[in-house]
């Protein structure tokens, strides 16, 4: 079996009570770790915006490391949109 090499490009949206300046950096550590593109939108208290690239299964870690997150957020939801479908 050949391994899958399709990237996908995601905006996911970040809401609860958010410390943005420690979980801004934490975000961009994690999808670093990750091996993922990330581009961060919008921060807020309440809202966070990034676009993520890489492999479908590495956002989904980066989706639920962000909703378990450091001990000073609360993740209430994260809402992920595809904004490009495949691409090799």
């Amino acid at each position: 079996m050949g391994q899958d090499t399709s990237y996908l490009l995601e905006r996911m949206t970040i809401v609860g009570d958010l410390e943005v300046a420690s979980f801004v950096p934490w975000i961009r550590r994690h999808a670093a770790k990750l091996g993922l593109s990330h581009t961060i939108s919008h921060t807020s208290s309440m809202r966070i915006e990034l676009e993520v690239a890489g492999p479908e299964e590495l956002i989904d870690m980066m989706e639920m490391g962000c909703s378990l997150g450091p001990i000073d957020v609360w993740v209430e939801r994260i809402d992920r949109t595809a904004i490009s479908g495949e691409r090799t």
